[in-house]
């Protein structure tokens, strides 16, 4: 038995994790079989997180990350949790191989997942011009033209912010008339650089090494015609990896996980959530990592408050059942 198991190998649990494991509560880390790390190992500058003044590459972010952490004696397991049995004060979760670890206290930190179109040569060229992120992204496309593909607040707020940066940014939605609120609206259409481009769909992304165009169709009657821009921006929203929670955790009606207040503290006592998880609105590496602090934190406060043969337990133990 464990004193503590993280879930989820983003900015949030590596830094939950080197905040556990500085207080010798031994973490195990649970990452991915094929997805440690993370969104950020599928980018590629990362300029915006504090302390690296030349930037870096987000896979040596995560590397970095993961490194402190093993560094203070975090255990990392590289495998899926299939099963989370979350009740009592003994938790336990069931992994992909078969193996089941319990645990007096766990953090959730999954992260979410960007909601892509789905069409050939989206992933091949993330992070060569096609984007899931204005904020991370953006400072590139200086005097570029881009697209943004989305209706939503969060397309308009993108399009808005990345005419700071861009020459002219395209709006393209696949309907006639928007689903963001009015107030982001006028604030899109009063952009001199910005141009909506209505009842379009995109269906090809052209580029070798970068991104040079893209084909768009109209969904009123079926004529494709290309673009020639540098960058698209995909805003079509993101979804928080809860499935193996439902049921259990509280989920808030935008699908994060529900935390009392500031905190990470979750509906069942013991279990903790942070990052993107429960985070619809700033989606950031460092707002996550500030996030799995919380997290380490709460957990750390939790577990000293428990009976003290409980946690010698836990302390004493560290196999596999």
């Amino acid at each position: 038995m464990r004193e503590i198991i993280i879930i989820g190998s983003g900015p949030a649990g590596y830094t939950a994790a080197i905040y556990a494991a500085r207080a010798n509560l031994r973490p195990l880390l649970i990452a991915s079989s094929v997805e440690a790390g993370g969104e950020l190992m599928k980018t590629t500058e990362v300029e915006n997180y504090p302390g690296f003044a030349d930037g870096i590459q987000g896979p040596d972010l995560m590397m970095a990350m993961q490194a402190q952490a093993e560094r203070f004696g975090t255990e990392i397991v590289l495998d899926d949790v299939t099963k989370l049995e979350l009740d009592g004060e003994v938790k336990r979760v069931t992994l992909g191989n078969g193996d089941v670890y319990e645990a007096l206290a766990v953090i959730f930190a999954t992260g979410s997942a960007y909601r892509k179109l789905g069409i050939d040569d989206e992933d091949r060229m993330s992070g060569h011009g096609v984007s899931w992120c204005a904020t991370c992204d953006g400072f590139f496309f200086r005097q570029k033209t881009i697209a943004v593909v989305g209706g939503g607040d969060s397309a308009m707020e993108e399009a808005t912010f990345l005419t700071r940066f861009a020459e002219k940014v395209y709006v393209i939605h696949r309907k006639d008339s928007l689903r963001a609120s009015k107030t982001m609206q006028d604030r899109a259409f009063n952009d001199p650089k910005i141009e909506f481009l209505w009842n379009k769909e995109v269906v090809h992304i052209y580029g070798d090494e970068l991104v040079t165009g893209i084909g768009v169709m109209d969904t009123v009657d079926g004529t494709e015609s290309t673009i020639d821009l540098s960058g698209l921006f995909i805003a079509i929203g993101a979804d928080p990896r809860t499935h193996l929670v439902h049921g259990q955790l509280d989920l808030n009606p935008d699908g994060t996980i529900a935390v009392a207040g500031r905190s990470s503290r979750t509906n069942i006592t013991g279990v903790f959530a942070a990052g993107d998880v429960i985070d619809p609105t700033y989606r950031q590496a460092v707002t996550a990592a500030g996030s799995g602090t919380v997290a380490a934190l709460d957990a750390e406060h939790y577990l000293a408050g428990l009976p003290k043969e409980l946690l010698a337990k836990a302390e004493s133990q560290s196999v596999t059942v």
